[in-house]
């Protein structure tokens, strides 16, 4: 049976983990036909299947004393090339096919890092929107209780994810200390007094730009002087904005889940800092930018509708940093049609099967997701690093490491598609070098 029939017929509802492995098979058959010893050593059949699941309830009582009750997970997916490594999510959406979705991906972007992390997912269908300091304080030592069992600094070292910023890990981890008795290096997103990396919250956004930046260097261009598309309003956004401007490019747009922003004139620095300080001081939403600055156009979401209006502007990049499949078929044209010609993912799998395939048809620059946005994990392995030092590192060091990782990831990516016959096809080349990386490891290992 075909893999995809395989894990079709196996998990019929995951629809998310179907579409992330359907885009690596397509990937790999060059790879498995040059080397039958994958096929024959059941390699596909293993990397698919998580090693170990972990599904289980978490109670918690709010400030009226009501109790209530979610679900956690940990998808612990692959560890051939280092302990589990991969972030948190608290949110409604959570499920387990969503999981093991960002479980898969991160195996393979955790290999094109060139560190020695394997691929795990977690998290809850807890909202922390809404909800006082002392009820996620209550949510997550409860969660942590369980998950406390199943990770450690040489095991699964989890970070965090959409819901799961400063404030819960340091709940999550201060729980694990009093549980386990030792301050190691379980989390990763910890503040800089505590164990903490610099550079950490902006890592994904950093490493996102500098991949586009070497995609269009790759090509005798640069950043400078080009608009840029941005979605979202979180700290991936946030930082993408932030180094889009001090290379000389100028965004546009972001948004959140009320609606979007189009400001023609660009977001400055000052602009900048008014979104930071409205989104992660205020929690506020996106309409307010265009009451403090007129000249902005605020769009609502239109749940509705068949296409994302935000990337139906005249720009030359695009960045999406939101969530899953927000670009679709229509949006990737809308895209092409406005002289887009880069796209740099620094979100997890923003586009759909068949936007990837107008991107790729149109010859886009196109940096997916598990190559674009390693950044965020690239600074979470130089966490642990400096936690097994027991050092800090300066700001500058850690965003120098970054940058030095993106260009390795850009140039393993580039030169395995050549290899392989597809030149520029990033996609083609993340897929292909992380796999063979986790697939050679794996049958170094053996059967297990």
């Amino acid at each position: 049976m075909e893999i995809l029939d395989l894990i079709r017929q196996r998990d019929p509802n995951e629809r998310e983990f179907h579409q992330a492995v359907g885009e690596v098979v397509e990937s790999i058959k060059p790879v498995l036909d040059r080397n039958p010893q994958y096929r024959s050593a059941g390699i596909m059949d293993r990397i698919i299947e998580p090693e170990r699941v972990i599904l289980f309830r978490v109670p918690w009582v709010d400030d009226q004393g009501e109790v209530h009750v979610n679900r956690g997970f940990r998808v612990e997916m692959n560890s051939a090339i280092g302990p589990y490594k991969g972030g948190l999510r608290f949110h409604p959406s959570v499920n387990l096919g969503i999981l093991k979705f960002l479980a898969f991906e991160q195996v393979f972007k955790n290999a094109l890092t060139t560190l020695p992390m394997g691929g795990g997912k977690g998290g809850s269908d807890f909202d922390p929107k809404g909800k006082s300091d002392m009820e996620v304080e209550r949510f997550c030592q409860s969660f942590m209780i369980e998950l406390s069992r199943h990770i450690g600094a040489n095991t699964d070292v989890p970070a965090g994810d959409i819901g799961v910023g400063a404030r819960e890990i340091g709940y999550l981890f201060g729980m694990y200390k009093r549980l386990r008795n030792e301050f190691t290096g379980v989390l990763t997103g910890k503040g800089l007094n505590w164990g903490g990396s610099l550079i950490r919250p902006e890592a994904t956004g950093y490493g996102s730009v500098y991949f586009a930046a070497e995609m269009l260097d790759a090509r005798g261009d640069s950043l400078d002087k080009k608009t840029a598309l941005v979605s979202g309003s979180g700290n991936v956004a946030q930082f993408t904005m932030e180094k889009l401007l001090e290379l000389g490019c100028t965004p546009v747009t972001f948004s959140d889940s009320s609606g979007y922003i189009y400001d023609q004139k660009g977001v400055d620095r000052e602009k900048l800092d008014f979104i930071m300080q409205l989104k992660n001081v205020r929690r506020g939403r996106v309409k307010e930018y265009a009451d403090q600055y007129p000249e902005a156009v605020y769009t609502p979401a239109d749940p509705g509708a068949d296409h994302n209006p935000l990337w139906n502007h005249k720009a030359d990049c695009a960045f999406p940093s939101a969530t899953q499949n927000e670009i679709n078929e229509k949006d990737a044209q809308n895209l092409v049609d406005n002289g887009v010609f880069v796209v740099s993912e620094g979100a997890n799998m923003p586009t759909t099967p068949e936007g990837i395939e107008i991107f790729i048809d149109n010859k886009i620059l196109y940096g997916p997701g598990k190559a674009a946005n390693a950044g965020g994990v690239s600074v979470s392995g130089l966490e642990m690093t400096q936690n097994s030092m027991r050092f800090n590192w300066t700001r500058d060091e850690v965003d120098h490491r970054l940058r030095i990782i993106m260009k390795t990831i850009h140039r393993n990516c580039m030169e395995t598609a050549e290899q392989y016959g597809t030149p520029y096809n990033y996609m083609n080349g993340a897929n292909i070098a992380g796999f063979v990386k986790v697939a050679d490891a794996m049958l170094d290992q053996g059967v297990v």
